[in-house]
């Protein structure tokens, strides 16, 4: 008898014990008393880190509770770029002056993408697809209505995502800016943002990309792909906590030219010189509005370097490691009791988090957080599991799937 040579797919125990990121998942914090067993959600908040809460300590007895106002002289004007440019070294491939830290990312989206609508004369088409988040839609149809501007949709394959061959087919002479999200919220998708970004400048348009489902996962290259314009938020992969700021980048050549809508003095040439009217600062803080969130900055910066320790690389490869034994989890335990995997199954073209598709996901999610058992659900039958790469173990992909069949089962 010849005996079949296939080896079977490693085990979860096997892929921790061989994992060179295992030791990173001490750096955060561990719920306490086993009340979460398989944290699948990632992608939606960040677990803290342990060093986060001493440094938050010592900020509140130093910066603020000892210099006091003198932090805003000593320290605190500079921190929104300063922690921006750092975050453009580690993981946005952006040179220092296009990057800052400061309000959501719903305002930041409508700053830069009605600045970028301003900067284009007689162009009025915003592109952007319907299956985007919801978010940037709403704020696109706002601007459309506010400024008279023209929508042009796009219709993505909700498997394959938004491609370059979509984008193709509806630039034009009119295109000012097309929005688009590198990693599609739903699928998990990740556009092809090299190519994409080159067609859209090549019509004269502006490229701006939503990166909140990629920064911190997936390696970005902003100045080498020519983007234009960025937003992100930075609770997901970057753990900044429940509502931490957002990220924007400018590249620096449109930074003379651009001036966003909401202006203030944090954003003025010379803030403290209380003139009569408004002249915008030269550089990226044009964009700054009020007064920027420096205790909220604070966990974002204790990630950063964990991400520059580690490397984006090496992110990067644990994450497909883990997404891919998702999918096969999903292909074995989900997909025979009628589950459907929503997430593309090249590596290439996924970022860290993947879907599967079910009518009765949204109950199986609610008994699932009832047992400590945390993925995502999104309208109508999708499960995400999102995953953070140097928080998340394979055991616990592992028991989280097998949770999800077992509750699965109860239900049909």
């Amino acid at each position: 008898m010849i005996k079949s040579t296939e080896l079977s797919p490693p085990t979860s125990a096997q892929l921790d014990a061989k994992d060179r990121l295992a030791p990173y998942r001490d750096y955060f914090v561990e719920p306490e008393g086993g009340s979460v067993i398989a944290y699948l959600d990632g992608n939606s908040l960040g677990r803290p880190l342990r060093v986060t809460a001493a440094n938050l300590a010592a900020f509140v007895q130093g910066e603020w509770g000892t210099s006091l106002i003198r932090s805003w002289d000593e320290k605190w004007m500079d921190e929104p770029t300063a922690v921006g440019d750092r975050l453009g070294e580690v993981v946005l491939g952006a040179a220092p002056g296009q990057s800052f830290i400061g309000d959501s990312t719903s305002v930041l989206l409508y700053k830069l993408l009605r600045a970028g609508l301003d900067g284009q004369p007689g162009r009025n088409q915003i592109v952007i697809d319907r299956d985007n988040f919801p978010t940037d839609r709403f704020i696109v149809e706002g601007i459309a209505a506010e400024l008279d501007a023209e929508i042009v949709w796009i219709d993505p394959d909700p498997l394959t995502g938004v491609t370059a061959e979509d984008v193709g087919a509806v630039i034009g002479p009119r295109t000012a800016v097309v929005l688009l999200s590198h990693v599609a919220y739903r699928s998990g998708f990740l556009a092809d943002a090299p190519t994409i970004t080159s067609m859209v400048k090549a019509a004269g348009g502006l490229m701006m990309w939503d990166i909140s489902h990629s920064i911190g996962a997936v390696p970005l290259e902003l100045d080498a792909w020519g983007v234009d314009l960025a937003v992100g938020c930075t609770y997901k992969y970057l753990n900044g906590g429940p509502g931490a700021p957002a990220l924007a980048y400018v590249n620096s050549s449109l930074l003379s030219s651009l001036r966003q809508p909401i202006w203030g003095w944090m954003g003025a040439a010379d803030p403290f010189g209380m003139s009569a009217n408004f002249e915008p600062a030269a550089t990226v803080r044009r964009f700054i509005t009020g007064t920027p969130p420096i205790l909220a900055m604070q966990p974002l910066k204790d990630m950063t370097e964990l991400i520059a320790e580690v490397g984006m690389d090496a992110i990067r490869e644990k994450s497909i490691a883990l997404t891919e034994h998702a999918l096969a989890l999903a292909e074995e335990l989900l997909v025979p009791l009628g589950a459907e995997i929503a997430s593309p199954r090249d590596p290439d073209r996924r970022g860290s988090h993947v879907s599967v598709n079910h009518p009765l996901f949204g109950e199986v999610t609610a008994r699932l957080w009832e047992q400590g058992v945390i993925p995502d659900f999104r309208p109508p039958h999708g499960l995400r599991i999102g995953l953070s790469p140097l928080s998340t173990s394979f055991a616990e992909v592992q028991a989280g799937i097998q949770a999800i069949r077992e509750v699965l089962v109860s239900l049909t």
